[in-house]
């Protein structure tokens, strides 16, 4: 049984109803997933951590079984600001405040703009296998472009990734989800079919894709505001990254993350490739064990 002793809610944040998994006692600890999967990617780390935290683990907008908005001609329901705002109203609703922040893909970059946006709320923050959107934009080259070509794809206008995609869900899945590694046994059935159930559900294929449109246009317009203003991620920042993946092949992730962050900067590679919680979870519960705060 995943998630054993959590109790799976619907609650409602920021004019969003989010689905929320809650388990365990003790200091707040807010969960957030990448794509194309939902919080189910977590069972692996969920219940370990429930022995010290109070985890809560979100469907983002869009994804999984939380709400949809339509999209829109500027993106900005799927911007990461409004991502964000969703989940530091969706904790201060459960009495949280102030609250520890781990992180995965798509589900980092929120939590990067949800430091910058409420840094008061966030105690410590880990990221993983990623670096911020706009150093990935701004110093792209072909490898970039050729091994994350999906951003490019997923970016094109309405309807022509869905299109693609709604002609066989399953299909595309495998393709998103074969980059690194190619063998995908770590899935967890009752994940996969998690991840799979909601890919099927009316405007998740489309809320995927104004994520990743949003990332191209509208983020990076609040990250430059950001990077403007002196805005940098003000808490303890790890970042962890996949050995076999892409991201520490192209960057030198640590020094990235300390040119966007005032706080101390740590981390380093896990033997996985990119769903490092589901391919090395123990690897991953070690960094996450030295690094958050239990008291």
């Amino acid at each position: 049984m995943l998630f054993e002793g959590f109790r799976l809610e619907t609650r409602p944040a920021n004019g969003q109803a989010l689905r929320v998994r809650i388990g365990g006692e003790g200091p707040p600890l807010l969960l957030l997933h990448g794509n194309p999967q939902t919080h189910l990617m977590w069972h692996r780390v969920a219940p370990a951590l429930a022995r010290r935290f109070t985890v809560v683990c979100a469907d983002l907008r869009g994804y999984g079984f939380s709400s949809k908005p339509p999209i829109s001609a500027d993106h900005a329901a799927y911007a990461k600001r409004a991502m964000a705002a969703d989940m530091l109203e969706l904790m201060r609703g459960l009495g949280f405040a102030r609250f520890q922040l781990v992180s995965h893909d798509r589900g980092a970059r929120v939590a990067h703009r949800l430091a910058l946006d409420a840094p008061q709320a966030v105690q410590k923050l880990c990221v993983m296998d990623i670096v911020p959107t706009l150093h990935h934009f701004e110093t792209a080259g072909m490898d970039f472009a050729l091994g994350y070509w999906h951003w490019f794809f997923l970016a094109q206008p309405h309807p022509l990734p869905e299109r693609m995609i709604l002609r066989d869900v399953e299909d595309w899945f495998d393709l998103q989800t074969s980059r690194e590694p190619k063998d995908r046994g770590f899935f967890h059935a009752d994940a996969r079919a998690d991840y799979l159930a909601a890919l099927r559900l009316p405007g998740t294929v489309e809320a995927i894709c104004e994520d990743y449109r949003a990332a191209a246009t509208i983020d990076l317009l609040h990250d430059r505001e950001s990077r403007a203003a002196g805005s940098r991620i003000a808490c303890d920042l790890l970042a962890l990254w996949g050995a076999k993946g892409k991201v520490g092949g192209w960057y030198a992730p640590l020094d990235v993350w300390r040119g966007y962050a005032a706080g101390a900067v740590a981390g380093g590679p896990v033997q996985s490739g990119h769903y490092l919680p589901e391919e090395a979870p123990e690897e991953v519960l070690a960094a996450l064990d030295a690094f958050l705060d239990a008291a």
